[in-house]
């Protein structure tokens, strides 16, 4: 999340609200909405539009977010998607993991973004309509171009091939998988186009019949990943996404995996990192989060030379003078005054909503706001950094629906904080006081 407070916008309406409070209540970042309550973050605005920018008008731009757990990388990440599906980017969001994601398996990696690529107008998993818009494009263009009706399937085609020309150089079944997917729906046969789509989508163990039929072998490897994404991004842009903004989350998880992976994985990122810069994905924004121990330790970038030195950053001054364009972004956590600042922001937008807003600010006031932000971080161990996610999972499921929904409940009077083992995350409760629940007055 961040640190430091503006208001919410002045109408917001019911669903979104909804939406936020719910997976607030839950205890996760919400997809959507965090706008109402990003606070601290105007100081990267300029920075980070500026780069979106560059990168819709053909650029590509890489960025590591480091921060402590808690500190609110995967708000920031969800936070800059927001402001890129505005402009019309696509964007996807990647936990990688040694078993489900493994950062060194590009092909994997592909896989997952096609999966989870989203946009403006379409949830996860958006390829097919991308797609679907790419070809309606090329029509299009054919039309323009003065194609008749009987040139229009010949015109396409030609058109695909140009457009794809340079991604043909490194991945040719990119263009040839499209085109046996096209074929398949104009022949009607919707279970073969729907197997090519996957194929083009990374996945695995797709029937030979349909491969056989698209005229493409296999399943796609690490080295035709990159291509395949050069591809993704020409067919976004032609569809009328200008950009591409994809999110490697947790990236810190490889200091866990074995010597051999990491060093493979480590050395994937670094490749990554160069194609951005070499200027072949255009429209491409890469963004990775890990924490300090990652980029900072021997088990983690360090272990890299190149790779540090592409992500070396100087952390030196205080953190007010960070400079927003530089590689490396640094999230500073919470402090018990800007989490204070969160609650008030989430109670003022609970209460907008309510049936009797007055009741809620009046029962939920700024200082007892801030009594159960104290007694949350205290039952952290004094942590407020890592406090933000258990502190709006209380204030709004403990008390201010309690409230909401019961004219004679005052927190003050009947509610006392209960922090139990079984909610909260492994690093949370290592820092808790005990394993068992933590009973704090308010």
């Amino acid at each position: 999340m961040s640190s430091a407070g503006s208001p919410p916008p002045a109408q917001v309406s019911a669903a979104r609200r909804r939406a936020v409070l719910d997976a607030l209540r839950r205890g996760a970042v919400p997809d959507s909405g965090l706008d109402l309550f990003a606070t601290g973050l105007g100081r990267f605005e300029q920075a980070l539009d500026a780069e979106l920018d560059a990168v819709a008008a053909g650029g590509a731009v890489f960025k590591a977010v480091r921060g402590e757990y808690g500190s609110g990388k995967t708000f920031f990440t969800r936070w800059l998607a927001e402001r890129a599906r505005r402009r019309n980017f696509a964007t996807c969001e990647i936990q990688i993991s040694e078993t489900e994601t493994p950062l060194h398996k590009l092909e994997t990696v592909y896989r997952r973004l096609t999966e989870r690529l989203s946009t403006a107008s379409f949830p996860p998993s958006a390829l097919r309509p991308v797609v679907d818009a790419w070809f309606y494009a090329l029509e299009e263009d054919a039309l323009a171009d003065g194609a008749s009706e009987d040139e229009l399937s010949s015109a396409v085609e030609k058109l695909l091939a140009a457009r794809l020309a340079e991604v043909s150089r490194h991945a040719p079944s990119f263009a040839t998988a499209l085109h046996g997917y096209r074929c398949a729906l104009a022949a009607g046969d919707e279970t073969t186009a729907a197997a090519v789509l996957s194929w083009l989508g990374g996945q695995p163990h797709v029937a030979a019949a349909a491969r056989r039929a698209a005229g493409v072998r296999g399943d796609l490897d690490h080295f035709g990943a990159l291509g395949f994404v050069q591809g993704l991004l020409t067919v976004l842009r032609d569809s009328g996404h200008p950009g591409l903004l994809v999110v490697l989350d947790e990236v810190e998880t490889l200091q866990r995996v074995r010597s051999d992976a990491r060093d493979k994985a480590l050395n994937a990122l670094r490749q990554l990192i160069d194609e951005v810069h070499s200027g072949r994905f255009s429209g491409l924004s890469l963004v990775i989060t890990g924490t300090p121990a990652f980029f900072d330790g021997q088990q983690g970038v360090q272990r890299l030379p190149p790779l540090a030195q592409r992500l070396a950053t100087d952390f030196t001054t205080e953190p007010r003078f960070d400079n927003p364009r530089a590689v490396q972004l640094r999230l500073p956590g919470f402090t018990l005054a800007s989490l204070v600042e969160l609650g008030v922001t989430i109670r003022d937008l609970y209460a907008a909503g309510a049936g009797d807003p007055e009741r809620i600010t009046t029962l939920a006031d700024d200082a007892y706001v801030a009594d159960l932000a104290r007694a949350v971080g205290g039952a952290l161990g004094g942590k407020v950094g890592v406090a933000p996610r258990l502190f709006l999972k209380k204030l709004i499921g403990d008390v201010l629906d309690r409230i909401d929904q019961f004219d004679d409940f005052d927190p003050r009077r009947h509610y006392t904080l209960t922090v139990a083992g079984g909610e909260l995350t492994e690093t949370e409760r290592n820092l808790a006081a005990s394993a068992d629940d933590i009973d704090l007055d308010l």
